[in-house]
């Protein structure tokens, strides 16, 4: 009943108005045992280092309130050197206010040293503190320049806020804020579609990476999504194979730990697939998404399996594979859930898809459909953000299926090849779609013409005859 949220359930379990009340009781309690049942559970299958000195300093606490005191400060000692190696500052800040309150006992150690390291640490927090403060504040900005269309220069908005939030270079040098940094910078080129305007903190990261490569790696997933981001900004840029060559560094510490290896693995595959398909190995790339997608599991985020499966339907279009119906079917959640959850140019691209599958494999009537609605919900989101380009390419595809033989008149030919001369066209997904257009009259897969498009460093002089 709280499931599907059935009012009129409500009334056939307690058929008296009076007893709404033991109906919101009853819900109550519901949901308070449920977050204690997955409290204990989290307790008992996260084996994390984390976990571990979060659980000796429960077990400490317990000690010292039972006076064993020589055995509870062995293990608040063990925690303590746990949580300063993965700089887990708000734990070490728990830790060290309780060996504060027992410093009285005796083994305890000095209270001058102790107050010296919780002081320290307070440091450190406050640090962690304004890191989170400017991420918030960048995230919030990405959302703006979105979904609103806000025009913003990437450099100077990260200037302004490392100086709003007195953030100095030295505490920006952690896996963690690198990430944060770098996962902002790459939303951003997705947005502009332009991923040189990162390259400067791309040079960055592997310049940290590489300081700190004779380290102890404490923050392994930090480092592994800093390589996901790596691969995907040279995969983005056609440089494959060092895109594959930070995906095997990825795999490689995925592999030392089996909760990672699940968190990451269907990511690293879409980027591997993508690198295989874009290098001419097609069939390659499309049999590692079949694999990926026939053995998924519970675990699996659900964003995850939409990226795949939404690929390998954009692989099989452009080879002119009728399954990519069978695929595109699969793909049946609402927009309002992709919007939400994939984002908006995912969205966007999802639905410019279907649009020419359908009119791929003859299906006019349903692709002009599409388009109309397409048109009716985002073509005032589009002129917002200034992507007038997107509904000069849905105008292009709407005269191909009002009249297909369009496409061989010299006006309709030179319209297309003035798109490949836009800079913010270089992304090898756009260029997918323009591979479409130009595949309509040249009589190929569109797979073959983006192909000749990304081996071409400059696309305007690209020859049809090739």
């Amino acid at each position: 009943m709280i499931e599907t949220d059935d009012i009129n359930g409500v009334n056939k379990l307690y058929e008296s108005e009076k007893n709404n009340d033991a109906y919101h009781a009853l819900r109550k309690r519901l949901q308070d045992n449920l977050l204690l049942f997955l409290s204990q559970k989290t307790f008992e299958n996260d084996h994390s280092e984390t976990y571990d000195a979060l659980r000796l300093l429960v077990v400490g606490r317990f000690l010292l309130e039972n006076d064993v005191i020589r055995v509870a400060f062995k293990c608040l000692d063990k925690a303590e050197r746990l949580a300063e190696q993965l700089e887990q500052f708000n734990l070490l800040n728990e830790l060290l206010l309780l060996k504060l309150q027992y410093a009285h006992l005796p083994g305890a150690e000095d209270l001058e040293v102790l107050t010296t390291r919780f002081l320290r640490n307070q440091g450190y927090m406050q640090r962690e503190a304004k890191l989170n403060m400017a991420y918030a504040f960048l995230r919030q900005e990405l959302k703006e320049i979105h979904l609103e269309g806000k025009i913003v220069n990437l450099t100077t908005l990260m200037i302004t806020t490392i100086r709003k939030y007195k953030i100095s270079a030295r505490e920006l040098m952690t896996y963690k804020s690198i990430y944060q940094i770098l996962y902002i910078a790459n939303e951003y080129a997705a947005i502009q579609q332009n991923y040189g305007l990162i390259e400067r903190y791309i040079n960055q990261t592997n310049q940290f990476i590489q300081d700190q490569a004779h380290k102890k790696q404490s923050y392994l997933f930090y480092h592994i999504s800093i390589l996901y981001l790596l691969a995907n900004f040279h995969l983005r840029q056609k440089d494959f194979a060092r895109s594959a060559s930070y995906l095997r560094e990825m795999m490689d510490l995925m592999m030392t730990d089996s909760r990672y290896r699940g968190l990451f693995y269907l990511r690293h595959q879409l980027l591997s697939a993508l690198n295989l398909f874009f290098t001419d190995f097609a069939e390659d790339a499309i049999s590692v998404l079949q694999e990926s997608l026939s053995n998924i599991k519970h675990t699996y985020k659900p964003e995850d399996i939409e990226d795949l499966r939404i690929c390998l339907t954009m692989f099989l279009a452009l080879c002119n594979d009728k399954r990519s119906l069978k695929q595109m079917a699969l793909l049946t959640r609402t927009d309002a859930w992709y919007e939400k959850k994939m984002g908006m140019l995912w969205t966007i691209r999802k639905n410019l898809m279907e649009i020419l599958v359908h009119a791929q494999f003859s299906n006019t009537e349903l692709a002009i459909s599409r388009l109309n609605s397409f048109r009716r919900r985002y073509k005032k989101y589009l002129q917002k953000t200034s992507e007038e380009r997107v509904l000069l390419f849905l105008k292009l595809v709407e005269k191909y299926l009002l009249k297909p033989d369009v496409a061989f008149e010299e006006a309709y030919k030179k319209t297309v090849f003035n798109l490949l001369s836009n800079p913010e066209n270089n992304d090898i997904f756009t260029l997918s779609f323009i591979a479409w257009l130009i595949a309509r009259w040249e009589k190929k897969t569109a797979y073959s013409v983006v192909l000749t498009l990304i081996q071409h460093e400059n696309y305007t002089q690209y020859d049809t005859s090739e």
